[in-house]
């Protein structure tokens, strides 16, 4: 009998050993796998979408839409990028479209409050209706904007930015200040 309990033994502590190490090892397995999901999801968290729209049919129209994406450095501190479509048409008189890309950076001195410096490239394609015929203007415009806002929500900020570059005989925006609504997602 003790040779059956020896030869027990002998399979059943290599058995256990074997069982507590695939269990170990499974345990730390996932536990890097908790680590890299919490690693994904922290940087899920610093990188926002955001969309910019409007619409306005009051003396003509007005279709604008401009999506960014942004990634938090820091609590304080966000850069991104984004793109812009708009197309502004008053009937018998004069359509344009614009489109091309902006660069941000954001810092937040407080919880709520923004500021803003953004770049911002657009092509501009107008073509004004005329008794002699369509005359048609395509052009670059620039701007620099400056700009702060209050976070009325988490995930909604409004406020106004300053056109640095501005010069009302060679751009597309009729002020150099701008209102504007950002909503993140």
């Amino acid at each position: 009998m003790d040779t059956t309990k020896k030869k027990t033994n002998r399979f059943l502590f290599p058995l256990f050993f074997a069982l507590f190490m695939i269990s170990y090892a499974s345990n730390i397995r996932a536990q890097e796998a908790i680590a890299e999901s919490d690693s994904t999801a922290q940087v899920e968290k610093r990188l926002k979408f955001g969309l910019g729209f409007g619409l306005n049919f009051v003396g003509g129209t007005n279709i604008g839409l401009a999506p960014n994406l942004t990634y938090s450095l820091s609590e304080r501190f966000t850069l991104g990028a984004g793109l812009q479509v708009n197309y502004t048409a008053i009937k018998d008189l004069q359509r344009t479209t614009t489109y091309g890309a902006n660069l941000i950076a954001q810092y937040f001195p407080a919880k709520r409050f923004v500021t803003l410096l953004e770049f911002t490239q657009l092509r501009v394609n107008t073509t004004t209706e005329d008794a002699a015929g369509d005359i048609s203007t395509d052009f670059w415009d620039s701007a620099l904007f400056v700009g702060a806002g209050l976070g009325i929500t988490n995930k909604i900020t409004v406020g106004a930015k300053l056109n640095l570059l501005y010069d009302e005989d060679e751009t597309v925006y009729t002020s150099p200040v701008i209102p504007f609504v950002n909503i993140t997602f």
